[in-house]
């Protein structure tokens, strides 16, 4: 097979896979990003990083479900950091008809009761009636991944151009016969048009009186929550999904419906450190699936909405094969 040359333009988490699954395939790969390497990821510094493809069938097509178990299956074969101990989904007694509601539309799971629900997590014991166990879901910590992934572009050889912006037209990007793939997010919507801006806000907290061992989604009427372990202490809580597109500063307003809700799955949360609060705008078409266009010798591949974790070895794996194979995976590419 012959090597391509390849410019990838953006290093989210999309930009980032797709520059790994080249590299690694034998193609020469550039990888260019507009702010400098020590934040790197772009919006993606921001995500709860779950590997949740059962979790995100509660309120995503079924082609999320479908080809999001191939990129769990990816990262674990990629990423030494992840971690596979499923994915517990609670409710509050006052909330359990939230709870039910779930289970209905996002298969996978089994019930565990509260015996059950105390061996797998000791410091819920008591606080839930029952749960939801995905056993097969998994987390990561994002930043942690991102560096990987950077690290690895090294090792390979790939020539890394941070603080190197990529501007319209991109093609330009590439040396003659080259192939670009623009992963610039919004950044290139006025070759995508329809995307939109959705802002999800998060918190970073120290909280070394809390022992939770996997991602916890604890499901409320207005704005559930969930609390993702990072390791040393530290867990990552999100909750909103806001379709707004400015990347402005953290409200009190938000700030105290996540750390209350945070509260009220474990009181050890009132202790914790506040390391970080922050919002990020994730880019998503109409229908919320990320997906491939290619044109000609350009593909956009965009649109990561919240699965940008999940999907991005899905999306780079399918461009690899269209390039070398002109495989064309039908539900998340489109030729033009």
């Amino acid at each position: 097979m012959t090597s391509l040359d390849i410019t990838v333009a953006g290093a989210g988490i999309l930009g980032l896979w797709q520059a790994f699954e080249l590299a690694r395939r034998g193609h020469k790969v550039t990888l260019r990003e507009a702010t400098d390497e020590p934040t790197v990821g772009a919006a993606s510094r921001y995500a709860g990083a779950m590997l949740a493809p059962c979790c995100e069938a509660e309120s995503a097509e079924p082609v999320i479900r479908e080809l999001g178990r191939h990129g769990v299956d990816m990262w674990r074969q990629a990423y030494p950091g992840i971690v596979c101990r499923g994915t517990l989904v609670v409710a509050a007694s006052r909330d359990r008809g939230e709870l039910t509601r779930f289970a209905r539309m996002a298969a996978g799971h089994r019930d565990v009761a509260a015996d059950e629900l105390a061996r797998l997590e000791p410091e819920l014991a008591g606080r839930f009636a029952r749960g939801l166990l995905y056993e097969e879901e998994c987390h990561l910590a994002p930043r942690s991944a991102i560096l990987f992934l950077v690290g690895e572009l090294r090792r390979m050889g790939a020539i890394l151009r941070f603080g190197e912006p990529v501007h319209d037209p991109v093609w330009m990007a590439a040396p003659a016969g080259g192939v670009v793939i623009d992963c610039r997010g919004l950044a290139a919507r006025s070759e995508l048009p329809q995307l939109r801006g959705v802002r999800g806000e998060m918190a970073v907290l120290r909280a070394p009186e809390v022992a939770l061992s996997r991602p916890i989604r604890l499901l409320h009427p207005r704005q559930p929550l969930y609390v993702v372990p990072w390791g040393d202490d530290r867990y990552m809580v999100g909750a909103t999904l806001i379709e707004r597109e400015d990347g402005a500063p953290v409200t009190v307003r938000s700030a105290l419906e996540l750390l209350g809700l945070a509260y009220a799955l474990h009181p050890g949360f009132a202790e914790a450190a506040i390391e970080e609060l922050g919002a990020g705008v994730r880019p998503a078409f109409p229908d919320n699936i990320p997906r491939a266009i290619v044109r000609g010798r350009r593909i956009l591949v965009n649109g990561a909405y919240r699965h940008g974790f999940l999907f991005a070895p899905v999306l780079a794996t399918a461009v690899a094969e269209y390039l070398e194979r002109g495989t064309v995976s039908s539900e998340i590419m489109t030729i033009e």
